[in-house]
């Protein structure tokens, strides 16, 4: 994101931001930003926000936002204990591992959409980003999919961290933002300065198969970022998009030593780490890799793969999973 105006002679760090009288930053609206190469304009703090995914929910809650949530949508796992009881309370304004569609959306009476996949922001699900502008409903969509799956050359934890900020100032929250960076931050350090890794050992981040091919993470996501910080190798870091469409062919030339499953519940085939290890278990392939015969697997919940609060919680779920693994 990159911010345009605010309020002329108002604005301070970042062009988002003042002093108020008590030593809080505020928001001066209208606040613009560049956000995946589109202008958006926020005339005031949303109160009717519609995040279209889980995952984007779970970031405005965690950023104490989670009363001006009006619905969401894209349901793919459980929500986390901690959050779970404010969560419940949002209106899930779309069928189970759906999207929401764009009737559906209008009705909300959003006055701020949030999503994390480009694929939503169409005109056959929740609606194009620049119709709904011309509605008078501002949109951010994560920086890590302007493009659907295609890579992104700096996707890192910073990157994300920018994206709590620009919410913050979104929503005229600008410390709760700083806040959430710090403590993900601290997450992420603690996990690191415990790592206890010998080699390089190769993995495979292993999100769902759709018509029994299997779907990978490759480069220019926080997998492969995630990957790096740890000190692994992601055998399809070569793939030409941050999620491939990949063989079991490729999957067995490769032979990782380790498979990180993404246990999803939204309900489709093979989505649960349970029924990724039976499959893998059962192809006279993949069955006598190492990894698979010697239950070499990390499971994650399937929203670590996604840009999102969990996605820093994938750090140490791999590092203390790796380590049960020696």
């Amino acid at each position: 994101m990159s911010v345009l105006t605010g309020c002329a002679g108002t604005g301070t760090a970042r062009g988002t931001t003042e002093q108020a009288a008590a030593g809080e930053a505020r928001t001066s609206y209208p606040l613009t930003m560049k956000n995946c190469g589109t202008d958006l304009t926020v005339e005031a703090a949303p109160k009717r926000a519609v995040t279209l995914n889980q995952s984007a929910a779970e970031i405005l809650i965690r950023l104490g936002l989670g009363d001006r949530v009006a619905g969401s949508g894209y349901e793919i796992d459980k929500t986390p204990d901690d959050i779970a009881a404010e969560y419940k309370k949002i209106p899930i304004l779309s069928a189970p591992g759906a999207e929401i569609k764009h009737e559906a959306l209008l009705q909300a009476q959003p006055d701020f959409v949030y999503g994390s996949f480009a694929s939503m922001f169409t005109a056959d699900q929740s609606g194009d980003r620049a119709e709904l502008h011309k509605l008078g409903v501002p949109t951010y969509l994560t920086e890590f999919d302007c493009t659907y799956h295609e890579t992104v050359a700096d996707a890192d934890f910073k990157l994300l961290f920018e994206e709590y900020r620009d919410l913050a100032a979104i929503f005229d929250v600008p410390s709760a933002g700083e806040k959430l960076v710090a403590e993900q931050q601290a997450v992420i350090d603690k996990a690191l300065a415990g790592k206890k890794i010998e080699g390089t050992p190769k993995v495979m981040w292993f999100y769902s198969t759709y018509a029994g091919t299997p779907w990978a993470a490759g480069p220019g996501g926080l997998p492969q970022h995630i990957s790096e910080l740890v000190g692994v190798k992601n055998v399809f870091d070569d793939a030409k998009t941050k999620w491939a469409e990949v063989s079991w062919d490729e999957v067995a030339a490769r032979n990782p030593d380790v498979i990180i499953l993404a246990d999803l519940t939204r309900g489709e085939p093979n989505d649960t780490a349970r029924e990724k290890i039976a499959l893998l278990k059962k192809d006279p392939l993949t069955s006598r890799l190492d990894a698979v015969a010697n239950d070499r697997f990390v499971t994650i919940p399937g929203r670590y793969m996604d840009p999102g609060h969990g996605s820093v919680q994938a750090v140490p779920a791999l590092v203390d999973g790796l380590a049960a693994l020696r």
